[in-house]
């Protein structure tokens, strides 16, 4: 009865043994198909086999997709082509991924509930479009996406970056309905970098202040009611910066001071009502340059310079800039010119009171026009106000009124008279000319020349003549004086 009953279970074991060995569930009933192990747990896991790295390199033969830890180690390993890999799993404590904005829970804990304040040195990834409910303090941290069309920080009604830290942000589309981009405020020694982003449907793009360096690159600007304001920056560099014509207000206003105002490539199409750039309030700035950004549109390229001396007519720029932009006068150093002129003078250059070859400055009127980068506050004198030295050409003419009465006709030598910035002036002789006049006569001089002019050098033309007695009522009814 036994031998019966024991070969019955054999039967049936064997009967069975196929869906044995096809699958095995642990926790379950109902193991996946295509799983010949399938464990289901909520308190227990898999527990490999632990050894030491020497128990780990005695298995004999081991097969490809063998796994053990190794408990010297700390690690599992895995067996493939001949070889032991450890599988890598360190943990990156300077990196966060964020595809919702509950992934910044703990920075907007960190910062009391009203400012998301990121950690320093972190590198945030934008994935996706994350409506942000508070600010960003970037505190020093790195904030980008992967593809600027499609990581997008929005926030509506508010700045989206505030606080008084720099940091990295790049690839993203950033929009602020009814808010604005920036509103951060430095030290003065802060850095703040912004790369390949979108500004996009913005109340404003913002303000920054007191900052060491703001470098921006490659920037898109596209249907914002207005721009941004910088005050009080070390250096400011905007490369490729474009300007759509779908913005309204003020582009870039820059106020106060500034070490350097670098502004190259890009584009501004400024539309009517709208304003390219704005430096009406007189920044100092100790060296400007817009370089190869085109302006066009039918709105105000420039709001300019207003104070006394900074700008001339027609130019927009203090003495400190250097601009070479489509649609914008050339303003540099280059380019500096200025022309006086007197016609019909009656005033007498007093060359009895000099005496005999002793150079006396022409006497009369005269009319200043066509300045840039030159001044001419007193009659008969052009100052150069550029910033660096340069070498001018000097053109002159004038007609001469020779009212006297000698028993001998009279010479006169004419010539530039150069006045170093705050010192003694002197005849330039390489730029002068000779004239013999009888008496009663009328007749013209020229002169023409190289001089070479530092910032507040100022010319003149004076004038000698070889005998000072008899009578002597010598004008010069006509002067005109070019400086290019």
């Amino acid at each position: 009865m036994r031998f019966n009953c024991f070969f019955l279970f054999l039967l049936v074991l064997l009967a069975s043994q196929e869906n044995v060995y096809s699958q095995v569930g642990m926790g379950n009933t109902n193991p996946d198909p295509s799983a010949i192990l399938d464990m289901t747990s909520t308190t227990q896991g898999v527990l490999t086999p632990r050894m030491s790295s020497a128990q780990r390199l005695l298995i004999a033969s081991p097969a490809d997709g063998l796994l053990v830890y190794d408990t010297d180690e700390g690690a599992f390993f895995y067996y493939e082509n001949s070889i032991w890999n450890k599988l890598q799993s360190e943990i990156r404590d300077n990196y966060k991924l964020v595809k919702n904005v509950s992934d910044l829970a703990e920075e907007l804990t960190a910062g009391g509930g009203s400012t998301y304040l990121l950690d320093t040195n972190t590198f945030y990834e934008i994935n996706g479009t994350i409506v942000l409910a508070a600010p960003i303090d970037i505190n020093d941290s790195y904030v980008s996406g992967l593809d600027a069309n499609e990581d997008i920080l929005v926030r509506a009604g508010g700045a989206i970056f505030t606080g008084s830290t720099g940091g990295s942000i790049r690839s993203l589309t950033l929009t602020a309905p009814g808010g604005s981009i920036f509103g951060l405020t430095g030290s003065g020694a802060e850095t703040l970098v912004f790369q390949n982003c979108i500004i996009a449907n913005s109340g404003s793009v913002g303000s920054i202040s007191s900052f060491g360096v703001v470098f921006m690159n490659i920037i898109q600007l596209v249907n914002n009611t207005t721009g941004i304001t910088y005050t009080n920056i070390g250096n400011v560099l905007l490369s490729n910066v474009a300007w759509f014509d779908t913005n309204a207000g003020t582009f870039e206003t820059y106020v106060g001071t500034f070490g350097l105002i670098e502004k190259i490539s890009g584009f501004c199409k400024v539309p009517a009502g709208a304003t390219g750039v704005d430096v009406s309030a007189d920044p100092d700035v100790s060296q400007g340059t817009i370089l190869s950004v085109p302006f066009s549109g039918l709105g105000t390229y420039v709001n300019g310079y207003t104070m006394l001396g900074g700008s001339y007519p027609g130019y927009f720029f203090d003495n400190d800039w250097y601009v070479s932009c489509p649609g914008l006068p050339f303003e540099a150093d280059s380019n500096t010119s200025g022309y006086y002129y007197m016609t019909g003078n009656t005033t007498v250059t007093d060359f009895v009171t000099a005496g005999a070859d002793t150079p006396v400055k022409i006497a009369g009127t005269t009319t200043a026009t066509s300045l840039f980068r030159t001044s001419s506050a007193t009659d008969n004198r052009l100052v150069y106000n550029g910033k660096n030295t340069r070498e001018f050409e000097v053109i002159c003419t004038g007609t001469v009124d020779n009212d006297a009465n000698s028993p001998n006709a009279r010479v006169y030598e004419f010539s530039l008279f150069k006045i170093p910035n705050g010192m003694a002036g002197a005849v330039v002789s390489a730029i002068s000319s000779e004239r013999r006049f009888s008496n009663n006569d009328i007749g013209n001089f020229t002169l023409i020349g190289i001089v070479s002019l530092a910032p507040g050098d100022a010319i003149e033309v004076h004038g000698s003549v070889n005998n000072v007695g008899g009578t002597l009522n010598t004008v010069v009814t006509r002067l005109s004086v070019i400086l290019k």
